[in-house]
């Protein structure tokens, strides 16, 4: 046993000395890796970081964004309430479908209640957006099947329904678990259409009535190649050393590595609005990066900065470094490029610097390319000098911008006395603005039902006959005043007057038991007969790929040559998203040519880009460093 031990005692004293000339690094020492971990450790170490092109390898060289798809949920539901226009549907998997979704309801004779006039079966999507939480609301979509006999859906109210993904495998349809429900009144596309077109009576949508049973988490896949649980690990503390929350008031994280390949990413509360933005910004975050390489990439990213060419690109990356990079970004304020200042401004807008809200509300009201993105950085941050801007918005010519801003600060504080509102028998509200510009009236078609009067003491001018929807008629009372009246067959006619002020005129309607869109049809109808002197807009939203003709300050009409034209290279931010708008109409559920559309129009790549993971990464890249075009 004595020779045993002497011979044994060389190789514990090795161990010990390996052992003692290791970094501390916990659970993602090389000693509890395996081999094939150990490979890729040393494959990440090796790694030259020629391609951030500043010397310094970024979260993006080795890893791709997950979750930021839209998830398609759809389902069958029944409508009811309908004013004798709905249908028994014909034998199919959908009314099958139903049935048995009624039954689990226990609805006694479900076929009985197919059957009558007053209720349709309809075909209900919606799209779950990323990082989704259990119990956040959205928009849902509704609409007969092709061979329904249904007329209209005007008036009626969508049962509760389940929403699954769906999908087609080996020629057969399969759904998953209910990820969704939708219940509510629905609101006819014919509404804010003024064509005949009778296909726009029998489809509409439930604003904000959709409800989210599960939460969708968004995170980094670590790339093949690099994939270890030292790469993830290292990875996620540089994540971590920017980013943090609280929880109870407790900091932490935002990053969690899950596996050796997989990084989950909690939101950051100043990018909940937009969260595109914010995964470009991590993988913009060095993971590792010695104090002489910071001051060295700093110095590298100044001079990009300055440049219209490539200050997109700098910008977000003097984001990812945070604090420390303020003040490059102020001196892009001081730019004569509006290019460069915009990219700064708005970096420096995440960053809750002050000085950025006056370069962002000057671009949000002379350059319509850059307006949205603009005006959701101001909401993002906490400064009153943020606030104060976007209620100066308020007062532009410019009815997307005037928009843009109370949404921006409805997301910022939905309780803020300003932009509150008040409730109309609980089904929409009204906000009166006090503005010195344009009056205007701006409807809402998305996420939720709501009349923004910009301008206070609006009226309406006694009509000689105005309908409001089918069944309510408005009609000069005399002495100032308006006779309000409601027919339906088979109930009491009920009339009631009011004064010519517009807040009266609707809370009349209300009373009377009008609802969101009779009141909506009655304002286009009444700016249509010119009895109401403001303009009436219907959803704002953004025009997306919009332009920016270098030169000029400002997008032309005209086809801009391929030297001068560059798109925004920030993403559309989720606040002005609606994804409703002109998508397919032919989503019939086992139609799935629309399906899974990315968040982001992908950016041009070269045929070498890396396959698949090349392809991801290529959606956040803002920009190119050698003066090309930019791609959202």
């Amino acid at each position: 046993m004595k020779p045993a031990t002497s011979r044994s005692h060389p190789w514990v004293v090795a161990c010990l000395l390996v052992l003692a000339a290791l970094p501390p690094a916990g659970c993602t020492s090389p000693l509890l890796l395996t081999s094939s971990d150990a490979k890729d450790v040393k494959t990440l170490a090796e790694l030259t970081p020629e391609a951030s092109g500043d010397g310094v390898l970024l979260v993006k060289d080795v890893s791709v964004p997950w979750g930021l798809n839209y998830i398609t949920l759809e389902g069958v539901g029944l409508v009811t309430g309908l004013a004798k226009t709905g249908s028994d549907p014909p034998p199919s998997p959908q009314r099958s479908a139903l049935i048995a979704d009624m039954q689990t309801y226990e609805v006694k004779n479900p076929n009985m209640v197919l059957a009558s006039a007053e209720t349709s079966l309809v075909l209900v999507r919606c799209f779950l957006p990323p990082g989704v939480k259990k119990g956040d609301r959205f928009d849902v979509e509704v609409r007969i099947p092709s061979k329904s006999e249904t007329t209209s859906l005007r008036g009626g109210w969508l049962m509760r329904a389940r929403l699954r993904e769906t999908a087609i495998l080996e020629n057969a349809m399969h759904t998953g678990h209910v990820e969704g429900l939708a219940e509510g009144r629905v609101l006819i596309d014919a509404v804010f259409d003024s064509n005949t077109d009778k296909v726009r009576e029998t489809r509409g949508r439930l604003m904000g009535n959709g409800v989210a049973l599960t939460s969708r988490p968004i995170g980094l896949v670590v790339q093949s190649e690099q994939h270890s649980i030292r790469t993830s690990s290292q990875a996620g503390a540089a994540i971590n050393a920017r980013f943090h929350t609280y929880d109870r008031g407790i900091r932490r994280g935002v990053a969690t590595p899950k596996r050796d390949n997989f990084i989950e990413l909690e939101v950051h509360p100043r990018y909940k609005h937009n969260l595109v933005r914010y995964v470009r910004i991590v993988q913009n975050i060095a993971v590792i990066e010695s104090p002489s390489d910071r001051l060295r990439r700093l110095e590298q990213l100044e001079r990009k900065l300055l440049e219209p060419a490539t200050s997109a690109t700098a910008a977000l990356q003097l984001e990812a470094v945070g604090k420390e990079a303020i003040r490059i970004l102020k001196k892009g304020l001081a730019s004569g490029d509006p290019e460069v200042r915009f990219y700064a401004a708005e970096a420096l807008a995440y960053l809750d610097e002050a000085t950025a809200a006056d370069t962002l509300a000057k671009t949000a009201r002379t350059l319509p390319a850059f307006r949205w993105h603009a005006i959701a950085a101001l909401s993002a941050m906490d400064h009153v000098g943020a606030y104060d801007a976007l209620a100066g918005l308020f007062h532009v010519p410019s009815s997307e911008t005037r928009y843009a801003a109370f949404r921006a600060l409805r997301a910022k504080n939905p309780l803020d006395p300003l932009v509150r509102g008040q409730s109309f028998g609980d089904q929409f509200t009204v906000h009166t603005l006090d503005t010195t510009g344009p009056t205007m009236i701006h409807l809402s078609r998305s996420r939720s039902p709501e009349i923004v009067l910009f301008g206070q003491d609006l009226e309406l001018r006694p009509p000689a006959f105005l309908y409001a929807g089918k069944n309510i008629l408005l009609k000069e009372a005399g002495d100032g005043r308006i006779k309000v009246s409601r027919f339906v067959a088979g109930e009491a006619d009920r009339q009631q007057f009011c004064t010519t002020k517009l807040e009266d005129v609707i809370r009349t309607i209300v009373q009377i038991g009008g609802s969101y869109d009779e009141v909506a049809e009655c304002l286009q109808e009444a700016k249509r007969k010119e009895y109401l002197e403001p303009r009436v807009v219907v959803d704002a939203l953004p025009r997306v790929n919009r332009e920016y003709r270098r030169g000029n300050g400002d997008p032309s009409e005209e086809t801009p040559s391929e030297e001068d034209a560059r798109q925004v290279a920030s993403p559309l931010p989720d606040m002005f998203r609606d994804r409703s708008a002109g998508d397919d109409d032919n989503w019939d559920v086992g139609d799935r040519d629309s399906r899974r559309k990315p968040d982001v129009e992908p950016a041009t790549v070269n045929s070498d880009s890396g396959g698949f993971f090349g392809r991801m990464k290529g959606w956040f890249q803002p920009g190119q460093d050698d003066g090309g075009k930019t791609a959202e």
